[in-house]
């Protein structure tokens, strides 16, 4: 970007007299809403800051974290009173009265396009630093930014004059816009891409290490002739001996380890306990195969949607990015778990999952499926409340892209988890129920 374009926004900003909303939507921008239909966001992503103009649109999950409350509380539903670029530098100044604040205080959000030092600013009338996007301490700069600490001038700048003047800067910000997206598409797909096949690949991997259930049988079967062989043999073992030579049943000539730390008369049940545990194995070894190939399909299908997607809301819905504490603390052991306006959605990845989630739902919790086709359990986390439409509609659209790969218009129900009846494994009934149609374009995820 460069300083005749700053310079041209910030007398286009003149115009604006208020600022109905300040916040974070991604990891460096910053959308700033003045009441127009659209939103400017301000991308301060070190080396690679942009400016656009673009639809308003709630983030898959909140940011929370210090700056992110102060920009909410003394930026949103403030009045400006100054819009300014600071001297030759790539500095936008935005000088509020916050709506908290008495007349006399003012606040400055300074904007930075300063390549690597790239930076987000609350300084207050005072140009001491409330809080900033980007703490910056004495090991990395001679300019420390740190909230209670005076922020200190730039270096003069000595750049040439830019006879250049931006014409049309409405133009000039969706154009901005257009290349943001392009860009950030491209980006996040091969992030939450990568996720996902690391997922995937783990779940194969377990599914290929599985045992065939005939195998696991034989071994069944030669541990219980081996607890047998030692109940007949139990008088010739030594308290010393790691292991039993004997003679099966046919008359040939075996070896038998002794466990060791397990007491004499207990080697003989050490077998059987040993036997029993490869039989049930092998009995629900299906189960388990049918789990992971669940799995399997669910992660497909997500891998489907995300590399035919064109916005990347719609894959930061399917991949949400969560910080190290939120994923400790979100953790599930079953399931997957998704966030929509801020409400919680569980979905399951198999039958197994299904079930579990039902289990685990509350009874004014919403339950979600597709009509008439195997599809995963979708729970919406209520608490309570009533849920507004577009939620609805956004959490079908989830659990098809989720649960199927084909193109098509579908009907997806949904009532409250205590309406819904287990049947027989993850198979209901349910009643009191409304449907919301879905339409899957092959190729588009909408929501």
């Amino acid at each position: 970007m460069r300083f005749y374009q700053l310079k041209a926004l910030a007398n286009y900003l003149k115009k604006y007299k208020r600022i109905k909303r300040a916040r974070r939507v991604q990891n460096n921008v910053i959308e700033i809403d003045f009441g127009d239909e659209e939103s400017i966001f301000f991308d301060m992503t070190r080396s690679n800051s942009t400016i656009y103009k673009a639809p308003s649109k709630r983030p898959p999950q909140e940011m929370n974290a210090p700056f992110d409350t102060l920009l909410h509380q003394l930026i949103s539903s403030s009045t400006i009173l100054e819009i300014k670029t600071l001297g030759n530098d790539k500095i936008l100044q935005i000088v509020v009265r916050p709506k908290s604040q008495y007349k006399e205080q003012k606040v400055t959000l300074q904007l930075e396009f300063t390549g690597r030092y790239t930076n987000a600013i609350l300084l207050n009338d005072e140009g001491v630093v409330i809080e900033a996007l980007h703490h910056v301490d004495s090991s990395k700069s001679y300019r420390v930014v740190k909230p209670n600490t005076p922020l200190i001038p730039l270096k003069p700048f000595e750049q040439r004059r830019e006879q250049k003047e931006l014409e049309d800067v409405e133009a000039w910000l969706k154009s901005n816009y257009e290349k943001h997206q392009e860009k950030y598409l491209k980006s996040v797909k091969s992030q939450r891409l990568q996720i996902i096949k690391k997922r995937l690949q783990r779940v194969q991997k377990a599914l290929k290490s599985l045992e065939d259930s005939q195998e696991l049988e034989q071994k069944a079967k030669i541990y219980r002739e081996y607890g047998t062989l030692i109940l007949a043999n139990l008088h010739q073992i030594k308290n010393y001996d790691k292991s039993l030579e004997c003679h099966d049943f046919e008359g040939k000539k075996v070896t038998i380890p002794l466990p060791e730390g397990v007491a004499k008369n207990r080697f003989s049940q050490y077998y059987f306990d040993l036997a029993k545990k490869l039989e049930s194995k092998a009995k629900n070894i299906h189960i388990e195969k049918e789990n992971l190939e669940g799995k399997i399909a669910f992660y497909e299908n997500i891998i489907y949607s995300i590399e035919n997607s064109s916005e990347p809301y719609e894959i930061e819905l399917l991949v949400p990015k969560q910080g190290r504490a939120k994923k400790k603390k979100e953790k599930l052991k079953y399931g997957e778990l998704y966030w929509i306006d801020g409400y919680k959605i569980f979905v399951g990845r198999n039958s197994k999952e299904n079930q579990k989630l039902l289990s685990l739902a509350k009874a004014n919790d919403i339950w979600m499926h597709i009509r008439g086709i195997p599809s995963s359990h979708l729970i919406i986390r209520t608490d309570k409340q009533n849920l507004p439409d577009n939620l609805i509609q956004q959490a079908a659209k989830l659990c098809v892209d989720l649960s199927l790969k084909q193109s098509g218009d579908y009907e997806v129900d949904y009532t409250k988890r205590k309406f819904v009846k287990i049947k027989d494994g993850s198979n209901v009934e349910y009643d009191k129920y409304k449907t919301v149609r879905v339409t899957k374009e092959g190729v588009e995820i909408r929501v």
